[in-house]
């Protein structure tokens, strides 16, 4: 009787440890990013539930003075942003924010619809994120004014990407950006694409590249006849990142001038060149409850 009841608790233990070896290999992946933004672009990364994240993101001017502004440090060309996120349930993350560039607030959502898996039962993870900008300017800042109704701007995207190796992760992204007030011969709305990636290179750090490329769609155009000089310019960036548990700290440079991404996917005009380049740093910072 003793031996049966040794097999059954031997049976019952062997079973335990597979289903438990089961369970691990079907858990999301970890370290995917670092951090919930690479450079100006989102990724997959929320915090766990009940986590609220500080976020400073700074861009100077462009390098082309050289030491005369110090390569853009001391440059008015500046953009900076302050944020709060938080995350109220598991996968879901709300937020705030305000940036120098027009004296714009944003609201933004971020939800991971899949996670990748370690057994790649879900092979990839894919995220939706979106957010609202409010132009914050007096109301005679433009010629004719401004109305309440052309203060906003969208941007939305779709995020699919995958931890391919312990150093390598990769994603890509279609984005949809509109903006009720541009500039004369500017379109409302653009489609882009975008490209990330991280290469972890120590225990916390890490290079980081994107790309955005805006896309010229004649369907959703409301020029007659497009001028070359009018269509946004696709961004490049690299940078370095640092990580520890609770903070986050990458510095980076591009040719992108403003940090929300619609601003960047309708009105980035600057080409991708060594003059057009400026340096970038963003902090986070993590409390958890």
């Amino acid at each position: 009787m003793k031996y049966k009841i040794l097999f059954i608790l031997l049976s019952l233990l062997i079973c335990t440890n597979l289903w438990a070896q089961e369970e691990e290999s079907d858990s999301p992946v970890t370290d995917v990013f670092a951090g919930s933004m690479i450079i100006d672009n989102q990724t997959s990364y929320i915090p766990s539930a009940k986590t609220l994240e500080f976020a400073i993101q700074h861009k100077f001017g462009t390098i082309e003075n050289g030491h005369s502004d110090l390569w853009g440090v001391y440059s008015s060309a500046s953009d900076i942003r302050l944020a709060l996120n938080y995350v109220p349930v598991e996968n879901v993350q709300i937020g705030a924010g305000i940036s120098r560039y027009r004296m714009t607030p944003d609201f933004n959502l971020k939800w991971n619809v899949l996670s990748q898996t370690a057994s790649n039962k879900i092979p990839v993870f894919v995220t939706l994120y979106g957010n609202m900008g409010i132009d914050g300017r007096n109301k005679d800042a433009v010629n004719g004014g401004i109305e309440f109704n052309e203060r906003f701007s969208y941007f939305s995207q779709l995020i699919v990407g995958r931890k391919f190796t312990d150093w390598l992760s990769l994603q890509g992204a279609v984005s949809f950006s509109h903006a009720n007030l541009v500039n004369e011969y500017y379109d409302h709305d653009r489609v882009g694409l975008h490209i990330n990636g991280r290469i972890k290179v120590t225990p916390q750090g890490a290079i980081l590249c994107t790309y955005d490329a805006p896309l010229s769609i004649d369907k959703i155009s409301e020029q007659a006849s497009y001028n070359p000089q009018y269509k946004p310019k696709p961004t490049l960036a690299f940078g370095y990142e640092i990580s520890t548990y609770t903070h986050i700290f990458s510095i980076y440079a591009g040719n992108s001038g403003s940090i929300l991404q619609q601003n960047t996917m309708i009105n980035n005009s600057r080409s991708i060149s060594k003059d057009n380049f400026a340096i970038g740093f963003t902090i986070t910072r993590l409390w958890m409850w």
